[in-house]
């Protein structure tokens, strides 16, 4: 008996001693064979690398107004495999964030994902309350949200940043490498309920640069109310508004109807979010006749007094032209080609020019190419080449037709005339980072006599032209109709585009102002559809800006004329 246990005893050794020796022999395969990927894998459980987003820059006017600024938000987020009680947590979590449970419960009942979104940029005082409840798996880090203060205001130009804080349109795109700024990072060590108990590395984010724009707040929100109000009243398409320093080419305000709230984005229609001022063009009509006037004033082809005898009609080619208003055979100066907009007095004095020098001058305004403003999706217009020229395009361009522009060309145009012939790039970024931008040298386009000529003959315009209505007591005015027919599909149809481009005050130019109204109905004359507009638009905008007046008699004379009852 003593013999058999003492086997036993030898036996159940021995199967301890190879149990022994499986179990050493498993341990130091599993530490020194698998070992490095065990601990990749415990790594992967307890340590997380998580993104510190830096706060993006923001975006002012030039009174120091904010237009896009970020607002502190906190992000949600879970690692479903450290979540105890998916049911109760999804319950929780949607009642204080607002959310629907069945959703947050799918998100949270998948165990195969390490990391999901809860909320993208909650509201903070929520998050906060969540927080509170310590609910293992769900965490919580700080997030901006951006957010554009004044709405609609400069919708166009601002555009909009996305979820993840990138430029999506308009100048947030443009400059999204300068608002943007570089995160940081930080390894976090995380216990078995995912709750961080240690930071192992980090590196500190780094804010975007601000932005000041050239835009003035006041000015822009007065230029879009006005251009929802004149497309309301007369049935458009759409409008747009420019307000430009000639002096600078800094732009106070580039408007555009319909607009659109840039903090709902993702709602707005895209036509809404067009910037009609810089991406489309149109037919500018008889406002485009500032480059033919001027290029015969300059190469001395005509003076202001130089008259021809002038029928109601033309043939060029195989084309004949009227006037947009009948009349007989009279004789005309330049001087009233231009106030009364003859198109018949235009074509005669381009064929004079010729059509290749005529070429060469709308190259030298800026036609064709873009303005240097160049960060909003800039069109260069559409300008055809002098040797794929008809015989009837002499007839055509010089008058504004068969040929395509921008409102930014238009007015940079007009504003050169009104800074003595040279003209000045047009941009709206005046600072990045407190350091200021320099845009493109400016370009004498015309000399300075025949500025001078152009801006007299501008004032007549509205003195006894068909600019009378952008008439403001107290200031000179000079300026240009433009009514121009509208081509689809090859064919000249019943639509119009309505333009006035002016200059105030005439005598020492502050402000070049372009006004276009697309597809008004009732009334198709630049004259009676934008001159208004240019009008009140001005008339704030020099307030405001506390120009003085240059012609105060005008302003006794509309006051006694208004006592008078003849002005209503």
């Amino acid at each position: 008996m003593e013999r058999r246990a003492n086997r036993r005893i030898r036996a159940l050794l021995a199967g301890f001693a190879v149990l022994f020796a499986l179990t050493l022999g498993r341990a130091a395969y599993l530490q020194v064979v698998e070992g490095p990927s065990y601990e990749t894998l415990a790594e992967q459980q307890h340590v997380e690398t998580i993104e510190l987003p830096a706060a993006r820059g923001t975006i002012f006017d030039r009174t120091g107004k904010p237009l896009a600024i970020g607002e502190q938000a906190t992000t949600v987020y879970a690692d479903p495999q450290h979540v105890v009680n998916p049911k109760r947590a999804a319950i929780v979590t949607g009642k204080v964030l607002g959310l629907d449970p069945d959703d947050v419960y799918r998100l949270l009942a998948d165990r195969s994902k390490g990391f999901v979104y809860l909320q993208r940029k909650a509201d903070p005082i929520r998050a906060a309350k969540l927080e509170r409840k310590k609910i293992p798996g769900i965490g919580f880090y700080g997030e901006e949200r951006r957010i554009y203060p004044q709405r609609t205001v400069a919708s166009h130009v601002l555009g909009y940043a996305g979820t993840d804080n990138r430029g999506l349109e308009g100048l947030e795109k443009a400059l999204d490498k300068q608002l943007a700024g570089r995160a940081g990072s930080e390894r976090v060590i995380r216990d078995p309920f995912g709750r961080a108990i240690d930071v192992v590395t980090s590196r500190p984010e780094r804010g975007g640069r601000n932005v000041v724009l050239t835009l003035d707040n006041q000015i822009q929100a007065t230029a879009e109310r006005m251009l929802t109000d004149a497309v309301r009243r007369w049935g458009a398409r759409g409008a747009t508004a420019i307000v430009l320093d000639p002096r600078t080419g800094a732009i106070l305000a580039l408007a555009n109807a319909p607009t659109f709230d840039a903090n709902r984005f993702a709602s707005a229609a895209p036509d809404a979010r067009r910037n009609r001022a810089v991406t489309d063009i149109y037919e500018p009509g008889s406002t485009f006749k500032i480059v033919t006037i001027a290029a015969a004033l300059e190469d001395r082809v005509v003076t202001p007094t130089t008259s021809f005898v002038l029928a109601p009609t033309i043939k060029v080619a195989d084309r004949t032209i009227h006037e947009a208003h009948s009349r007989p055979t009279e004789q005309m100066s330049v001087r009233r080609i231009l106030y009364e907009s003859s198109n018949v007095g235009t074509i005669t004095i381009a064929e004079r020019l010729g059509a290749g020098e005529l070429a060469t001058w709308i190259d030298r305004f800026g036609f064709g190419k873009q303005t240097g403003l160049g960060s909003l999706g800039e069109s260069p217009g559409l300008v055809l080449p002098v040797d794929q020229w008809s015989g009837s395009t002499i007839g055509t361009v010089p008058i504004g037709q068969g040929i395509a522009v921008t409102p930014m060309q238009m007015v940079s145009a007009y504003a050169a005339i009104g800074n003595s012939g040279v003209r000045e790039t047009p941009h709206l970024v005046a600072k990045v980072g407190g350091r200021k931008v320099s845009p493109r040298p400016p370009k004498r386009i015309v000399s300075r006599q025949t500025a001078n000529k152009m801006m007299s003959m501008f004032r007549d315009v509205v003195v006894e032209g068909t600019g009378t209505e952008a008439a403001i007591p107290g200031y000179t005015v000079a300026g240009k109709t433009g009514t121009a027919q509208k081509a689809e599909n090859g064919r000249y149809v019943r639509k119009y585009v309505a333009s006035f481009v002016g200059l105030v005050p005439a005598r020492q130019p502050r402000l070049a102002i372009l006004v276009m109204v697309d597809e008004p109905r009732g009334a198709i004359w630049g004259g009676v559809v934008a001159a208004p507009v240019f009008r009140d638009l001005a008339r704030f905008s020099l307030q405001y800006l506390e120009v003085p007046p240059d012609a105060p008699e005008t302003k006794r004379s509309a006051l006694v004329a208004m006592g008078a009852g003849t002005i209503r």
